[in-house]
């Protein structure tokens, strides 16, 4: 066999593998399901469940053409190598190794093949130890997640958020929404340290503070998550801080206990309660699912309650301002002294480092 043939043959079936792996016959099935889906007037009598079910055929498409576009190439290699025409072999070669470049970029992203991994993520940042630094820190961290889904080609919308009596924020929740965008961000899960000059000490002295990110894949379909009405505490209350007209006037705000687990959801952001408990219903159900993920459980029923302090004890990245410059991840040992770079969004290495060891581990 020429040299030549041995590289077809083997890219082949390094493509087929993947391809295995992916599921492209399963997503081309449920592609042709939802296409039908869409053509059929009656889903856009819910406009809402019409949006979900388009964009979910858009992510399904954007997630196997290139694949498909690799099947189409390396039959047609296959059919120029057919010929057995010597003058083709140069031409052969350079595409081979063209095509070589492309599978292996495209199997960096069978890293992101977690159950939830291609779809959205509800990111929340919580500020800790540390008073008004800490919160100013959840507040820089906010910044700092919102700039990079920019330059990443992600959408953003604050769907809660409670501000710092004095600066920066007790606590806010985004929705980030696109490919892969829970793939992506998972390995932000956790406490994030920052250690710097304090700008509201008055001897400037260093402080170290503390903030939580949480993490969840965004969960909106209700038969995704199952839920017992009977485990559901739902209280009403008046919203506070920012929003409009209705606010402090009428009990908009909701919180939502789920009695098994102990985990409570308040959101008032929304411009009713209506919308208020939807929004509620869909972070519930995401930390009910990022749960299951964590404890290994096959329904809702088996799963604990989340452990607090082992989260707080979570520390995954060190942000050293003073009297260095340092942005160090505790867990890929992945650092760099650009901590400006860090802070305006630029995390992609982190996020990265982070792809690499979850795979080696």
């Amino acid at each position: 066999m020429k040299p030549i043939e041995k590289h077809y043959r083997e890219l082949k079936k390094d493509l087929d593998k993947s391809l295995k792996t992916i599921g492209l016959d399963s997503i081309g099935k449920e592609i042709g399901e939802l296409d039908k889906m869409t053509q059929d007037p009656k889903l856009w009598d819910d406009p809402e469940k019409g949006r979900k079910t388009t964009e979910k055929l858009s992510r399904l498409h954007q997630k196997i053409e290139p694949w498909r576009e690799l099947q189409a190439e390396i039959d047609e290699i296959g059919e120029l190598i057919s010929l057995k025409d010597e003058s083709l072999d140069k031409e052969i070669e350079n595409q081979l190794d063209k095509f070589e470049k492309k599978l292996d970029e495209l199997r960096e992203s069978l890293a992101y093949s977690g159950p939830y991994d291609d779809g959205n993520v509800l990111l929340s940042i919580h500020a800790g130890a540390g008073g008004v630094d800490a919160q100013d820190w959840a507040s820089l961290l906010l910044r700092m997640y919102l700039r990079w889904a920019e330059k990443s080609g992600f959408k953003t919308r604050v769907i809660d958020e409670s501000a710092g009596e004095e600066a920066g924020l007790k606590s806010v929740s985004v929705e980030v929404k696109g490919s892969l965008a829970y793939g992506k961000l998972k390995g932000e899960h956790g406490i994030h340290r920052l250690v710097r000059l304090s700008p509201f000490n008055a001897n400037n002295l260093r402080q170290t503070s503390f903030a939580k990110v949480e993490v969840l894949p965004e969960i909106d379909e209700p038969s995704s998550v199952p839920i017992d009405e009977k485990d559901l505490k739902v209280d009403v209350f008046r919203a506070g801080g920012h929003g409009g007209q209705s606010v402090n006037t009428t009990d908009s705000a909701v919180r939502i206990t789920h009695l098994p687990t102990g985990i409570t959801v308040s959101i008032q952001n929304e411009r009713s309660q209506i919308q208020n408990k939807e929004t509620a219903m869909t972070v519930l159900r995401s930390k009910l699912a990022q749960l299951q993920l964590e404890q290994h459980k096959d329904n809702i029923a088996e799963i604990k309650g989340p452990d607090k302090s082992a989260e707080w004890g979570n520390q995954i990245r060190s942000y050293v301002l003073h009297p260095y410059s340092m942005v160090k991840d505790l867990r890929t040992r992945h650092e760099t002294s650009n901590t400006q770079a860090v802070l305006d969004g630029e995390i992609d290495d982190f996020i990265n480092a982070y792809v690499s060891h979850a795979m080696d581990n």
